[in-house]
């Protein structure tokens, strides 16, 4: 039995991770959620793009009761996403101001939760998402710390001892784009974007991490002539 049940929602970090757990032992599912984000739509499209090409099962699983219980814009259409110049990415008061605006209860924890009984049912001994040391300055769910304390707590509620691994939990943005292209994971179909429309805002936090990390990695261009719905400002 493959080893992992992997968390996907396209974007950039969870579709390198998808490709690596692939590559180190193969993937028993992949798990995207929908919880009344403004993206789940695109958001579980391109994941099922991407899994239909690696050949994995995957699975939409929605989360309306986590919709009802979020305030915040990232769910709440009637209030607007948070905005970012570039040079204000890396200053700790503006991004964490902005991770507030967009944060949802627990998210990451209900995820790996949901995940672990996946595996445990399945038999996989790990589940994989897609943590990052950048964003974890501002949201502690992807923090090396968190993924360590989820594993302690998931070897008392799984059998098997489900423990949580995440390939670039200690990398930035550019590193992971890098990454990406190497392991030939699917970058034509990442979605890394706060809003679901026909093509990435260009705007949002996440996609302006997304697009400095790929002018960091020096492969803009392969994304303006792979990527069908890069921004077009």
């Amino acid at each position: 039995m493959p080893k992992s049940i992997v968390l996907i929602s396209a974007g950039l970090d969870s579709t390198v991770n998808l490709q690596r757990a692939l590559d180190d032992g193969g993937v028993a599912a992949a798990l995207t959620f929908d919880y009344g984000q403004r993206a789940a739509r695109r958001e579980s499209e391109c994941s099922a793009a991407m899994c239909a090409r690696l050949r994995i099962r995957h699975e939409t699983i929605r989360l309306p009761w986590l919709a009802r219980i979020t305030p915040t814009a990232l769910v709440g259409r009637t209030k607007p996403l948070p905005r970012l110049s570039p040079g204000e990415l890396d200053d700790p008061v503006a991004a964490g101001r902005s991770a507030l605006r967009v944060w949802v209860p627990n998210r990451n924890g209900v995820f790996l939760a949901i995940a672990a009984a996946f595996a445990e049912s399945l038999g996989a001994g790990r589940v994989v998402a897609g943590f990052n040391a950048e964003e974890a300055a501002t949201f502690p769910d992807n923090s090396e710390a968190f993924a360590r304390a989820t594993t302690r707590s998931l070897r008392l509620s799984t059998r098997n001892a489900v423990r949580v691994k995440s390939y670039t939990l200690r990398l930035r943005k550019p590193r992971i784009v890098a990454l990406g292209l190497k392991i030939a994971a699917p970058m034509d179909l990442v979605w890394p974007c706060y809003e679901g429309g026909r093509t990435l805002c260009g705007r949002c936090e996440s996609c302006l991490r997304f697009l400095r990390a790929i002018r960091a990695a020096r492969c803009e261009d392969w994304f303006r002539a792979n990527h069908r719905r890069m921004p077009r400002h």
